[in-house]
């Protein structure tokens, strides 16, 4: 197929890439970098399927325009702003990213009928009751506005399967992490304790560290993104992706530097959007696209903790 991904420079953007290329898709880019980096794409840019990497903005229609123009069969919208603490210190940016330009792609996948699978996240969930884990139905709370954005693209991307027939998919992937993960302030909590565990220094922790994340590795997350794509099954729907066990913030920082005295805690930044227990049930993915997590917390620490060590990407 010929296929589009917003937000493709990015971490899980470029993972996603990867995995389309690898199943034999023709591949278009459309990313403005203020989160992606070009370098993400360095190794895919003399693969025969890639065809294209454009450094624009999802909210500019001529750009988009000229982009449909290619006649493609499937959007991956991964184009977002992604960080909570920027969110409430501006979060008229990620409005306007998330929402308005999530707006903008769906015009053009319906006016060239594209399916759109649309990157959402877990932190529209509001916290985990249970140890059966989050499904789909589990209630929203918009803690943050990046949420908020989230959730209202959300809404519009199902009401266009519904008003116009367009095959649309929602993803809540859990918490993403690997490889090409930002390691400062930005990153992911994964890849930021693991560098500062290279560094010789200490392990930060937000708050008192009962917090728990169920964290993805992200070639599972980049595999559970391209097959939404490939099945009518989700089409309408909302679908997790998660690797089915939490950990707190706590236990993963020992877990990672395998001595307490190099951890500390320190004030939250966010403490109202703050989400106590995150927790996947990704029975639904199973059931309509077969997938499951194959990569162990364990293993994919180490597959991360490798690349940072040996890399000179960051």
């Amino acid at each position: 197929m010929n296929v589009l991904v917003t937000g493709g420079a990015g971490f899980i953007g470029r993972w996603v890439v990867k995995r389309l290329l690898e199943d034999g898709h023709q591949v278009w880019v459309l990313d403005d970098l203020s989160n992606g980096r070009r370098e993400n794409l360095s190794e895919f840019l003399q693969h025969p399927g890639f065809r294209q990497f454009l450094q624009g903005d999802i909210k500019d229609e001529a750009t988009l325009q000229s982009l449909f123009a290619n006649g493609f069969e499937v959007c991956y919208h991964l184009g977002a702003s992604i960080n909570v603490q920027d969110s409430i210190d501006d979060p008229r940016t990620t409005f306007n990213n998330d929402t308005v330009g999530t707006f903008y792609v769906l015009e053009q996948c319906r006016q060239h009928r594209v399916k759109v699978v649309f990157m959402s996240t877990c932190m529209v969930y509001d916290r985990c009751q249970d140890e059966q884990g989050i499904r789909e139905e589990h209630p929203v709370k918009p803690a943050s506005p990046y949420a908020g954005s989230k959730i209202a693209a959300e809404n519009m991307v199902l009401s266009y399967y519904y008003a116009y027939g367009l095959p649309t998919v929602v993803i809540r992937p859990f918490n993403t992490y690997g490889p090409f993960q930002k390691t400062g302030g930005e990153g992911g909590v994964v890849a930021i304790f693991l560098k500062q565990k290279l560094n010789g220094g200490m392990l930060h922790i937000y708050g008192d560290g009962t917090q728990t994340r169920d964290l993805l590795y992200v070639e599972d997350c980049a595999r559970f993104v391209a097959e939404a794509g490939y099945s009518a099954a989700v089409d309408g729907q909302i679908v997790n992706a998660g690797l089915g066990r939490d950990i707190s913030i706590n236990e993963l920082a020992k877990l990672i530097v395998q001595d307490e005295s190099r951890i500390c805690h320190v004030a939250h930044i966010h403490p109202q959007s703050e989400i106590q227990k995150l927790l996947c049930n990704y029975e639904k993915a199973s059931a309509l696209l077969g997938w499951k997590p194959t990569v162990s917390l364990e293993e994919g620490i180490r597959r991360t903790e490798e690349w940072i060590r040996t890399t000179t990407f960051i």
